[in-house]
């Protein structure tokens, strides 16, 4: 092993919440140093869409931390001297029938308070839109600021700048050890063949934040959630930009009872339509939600209910290939909101839990955990997102 390695911070975990942390470290002339147990980007982050949605979110405090995040996209794609593929087509969430059509009503008025470029579809409007949506949808509601891009390129391209700005970067390095001093302090993270003398460590494992918190004997509620993508062939443009079914969201926000009238293989595996075209000339379907352990292999079964539930918001696909799927583990929270916090031991940090928002929530959480280790005033208050949350129930 090495001899030890000084730095004003260790990150922990090369996705993009663990690189954009970097980055924005490095930004601020922080001396850091990300560890990855495997390569950049070889978890969660390599296995997603690359989303960056406020369409999805609860309207408070969920909306504006996610459009904070939003709106630094344009910037650090400019800053970045690496293509992340960033483009902002909107998005559109298709309403199957009056009592969605009703629900979508109040969410676009209340995500219009909130400032965002929120409007209603009617029936006539969303297949002009999108006209190889099924003739039975009755109108969708689109945000014209959602934006996507290219989540393993962000990854790198975070990593590429943040080298520029002085960061170091030790890959296929796990952490084995995190000592604390006499103090109960962060002292040193020891690695299969590093050491680094530290005041900061950043746990942003993702779904293996658990495993870095029990190091320094902290509880830290995440689980991994699976979820399941079919990729098709390059075919003719289905969708010009991205499609969701609205009924999903009635049913995330838990909104008056309502039911979708989706088979009982739907429902069990969390299968909703997320319809998502590609540069390549492809798209990619999802989506599904089950707790199956670490557990990254698709199944048939959900694969095939992914393919009807999308055939029923667009029957044109019926008969166009699909050449691969792949799962991936969102880091899930109880209540749904990641963890961005420090933490009872004095220079330990969690920055995980996003669940399936880990791309579009990448920059805030970077900003505003730099912001904590350099003791500047926050973008926005993270009391929400505080790991003690949970110990207070």
């Amino acid at each position: 092993m090495k001899s030890n390695t000084i730095a004003d911070a260790v990150v922990i975990g090369g996705g993009v919440v663990g690189t954009a942390i970097t980055y924005f470290l490095a930004r601020n002339n922080m001396e850091v140093i990300l560890v990855e147990k495997g390569a950049i980007a070889s978890g969660t982050s390599g296995r997603c869409e690359g989303d960056v949605l406020v369409s999805d979110k609860v309207h408070g405090f969920d909306c504006r931390l996610t459009k904070l995040s939003q709106d630094l996209f344009p910037e650090i794609a400019n800053e970045l001297d690496y293509d992340i593929s960033w483009t902002r087509k909107g998005s559109l969430l298709a309403i199957e029938n009056e009592e969605e059509m009703e629900e979508a009503k109040k969410l676009c008025t209340q995500l219009t308070a909130e400032g965002l470029p929120v409007r209603i579809l009617d029936q006539y409007e969303v297949h002009e839109d999108e006209p190889y949506l099924a003739p039975d949808i009755v109108g969708g509601m689109e945000t014209d600021c959602d934006g996507s891009l290219n989540p393993m390129a962000l990854a790198y391209g975070l990593v590429h700048g943040a080298k520029k700005m002085g960061a170091r970067v030790s890959t296929h390095s796990a952490v084995t050890d995190i000592r604390l001093d006499a103090n109960g302090c962060i002292e040193r993270v020891a690695t299969e063949r590093e050491k680094f003398v530290t005041n900061h460590v950043v746990n942003a494992a993702g779904v293996w934040a658990p495993e870095i918190g029990k190091l320094v004997g902290l509880d830290i509620p995440i689980k991994p959630r699976q979820g399941q993508l079919l990729v098709a062939e390059r075919t003719f443009s289905v969708a010009r930009r991205k499609v969701m079914e609205f009924g999903y969201m009635m049913a995330k926000f838990q909104s008056s009872g309502y039911t979708r009238d989706v088979t009982p293989e739907m429902e069990k595996y969390g299968i909703a339509l997320v319809f998502e075209p590609t540069e390549a000339k492809n798209f990619l379907i999802g989506s599904s939600r089950r707790f199956v352990g670490m557990d990254t292999s698709c199944h048939i079964d959900v694969l095939q209910a992914m393919a009807q539930r999308a055939i029923r918001f667009f029957p044109v696909i019926e008969d166009i290939k699909i050449i691969r799927s792949y799962a991936g583990l969102r880091p899930f929270t109880p209540d749904h909101l990641p963890i961005i916090s420090e933490t009872e031991i004095p220079g330990f940090y969690v920055a995980a839990g996003h669940e399936g928002d880990g791309i579009g929530l990448s920059l805030i959480t970077g900003k505003l955990i730099s912001q904590m280790i350099c003791e500047q005033p926050l973008a926005i208050t993270t009391e929400p997102l505080k790991l003690s949350r949970f110990k207070d129930g």
